[in-house]
């Protein structure tokens, strides 16, 4: 089938030639007689010419052609209404090079005028300074690849920083692409912090990726308590959960520095009572003898936290929290939480 179907266009293409070459030898003449003086039939003869024109190898002879005719009576002219003027072959090559020139400026065109209504459409959702300082917009994500794209967006769009915290799992398989990430925002100039729970420092894996994340220039710290994932850029998006006891509950993106700065604050505050990576060893213990993990368990106890929050909290487990407290009341030599916890505030500890 194919290569009858391949004859019948080079058939085709023939007697097309055939064609050509008969009209350009008569000049302009009319269509229909040529194309008959070739044993062609009327639907043959009307496809070969609408392909002829097609590639602009002959034109219909119009007005414009006759243009000037009462002054020349001698000129002899082709009367049939359905003549033609044959093109040369390579007028007929520049004249479709020079259409396709002009399709494809006009498809550079149109374009540009996308990309130009795209990148405004980026600059009122994303990119800083596209919130003023008294607009706040807020929107919950709870599709997992929508909140993907968007941590994607919001940090490819950066242009001064970026502040993140982790207190959950971190996905392995992932390293290298965040590091690349990271590495690719710091040539561009932009400051990159991110908090980690402090005991994912005793997987090797996790803690030789923090060390790597320090050489390329990322600010690392460690706290035994991360309150929740949090994502910040250029003081203008905060991307957060939207119940940070359910991580299957979706994320909220807020746009704004009105609201942002709130978050901020929060970050600031923990950043600011972690330990850089590397010296948290030596900060493990303070002088009341507990270590931070400890510390910070029994200043959610104080507060009248539940096991289970103070555990999601700490990102351990029930059971490593009774541990936890019962190292606390130890030390304390108390009988009871209630009672580590007044001695506790007594001594200052809680301060």
């Amino acid at each position: 089938m194919s290569r009858s179907g391949s004859g019948g266009r080079s058939g085709s293409q023939d007697t097309a030639l055939r064609l050509y070459q008969a009209l350009r030898a008569r000049g302009a003449a009319g269509f229909a007689a040529v194309a008959a003086d070739l044993g062609l039939k009327e639907h043959e003869a009307a496809r070969h010419r609408d392909e002829l024109e097609r590639l602009g190898l002959v034109v219909p002879t119009a007005s414009l052609h006759t243009t000037g005719l009462e002054a020349n009576p001698g000129w002899r002219h082709e009367e049939d209404e359905d003549a033609v003027t044959v093109i040369a072959p390579e007028v007929a090559l520049l004249r479709v090079m020079a259409h396709e020139r002009d399709m494809l400026r006009e498809r550079l065109r149109q374009a540009d005028e996308a990309h130009t209504r795209l990148e405004k459409l980026a600059d009122r959702f994303l990119r800083a300074g596209a919130v003023t300082g008294s607009e706040v917009e807020v929107e919950v994500l709870t599709d997992y690849r929508r909140i993907q794209q968007v941590v994607e967006d919001v940090v490819d769009l950066v242009h001064d920083s970026v502040a993140s915290m982790h207190p959950g799992a971190i996905d392995t398989s992932t390293l290298d692409r965040s590091l690349g990430r990271d590495k690719r925002l710091l040539d561009e100039g932009v400051r990159v912090r991110v908090i980690y729970n402090q005991r994912f420092a005793s997987v090797p894996t996790l803690a030789d990726f923090f060390r790597r994340q320090v050489e390329a220039g990322v600010e690392v710290r460690l706290s035994p308590v991360v309150p929740m994932n949090m994502i910040l850029g250029d003081h203008q998006f905060a991307l957060l959960p939207a119940n940070p006891d359910d991580h299957t509950a979706g994320a909220i993106l807020a746009r704004g520095p009105a609201l942002v700065r709130s978050y901020l604050a929060v970050y600031e505050y923990c950043w600011h009572t972690s330990s850089a990576f590397g010296e948290e060893e030596n900060a493990e213990r303070g002088g009341d003898g507990l270590t931070e993990q400890q510390r910070a368990a029994l200043r959610m106890l104080a507060t009248g936290m539940k096991d289970e929050k103070i555990a999601r909290n700490l990102g351990v487990s029930l059971r490593t929290v009774s541990r936890l407290l019962s190292e606390v009341m130890q030390e304390l030599g108390a009988g009871s939480r209630f009672e580590a916890g007044v001695k506790a505030t007594r001594l200052g500890w809680l301060d």
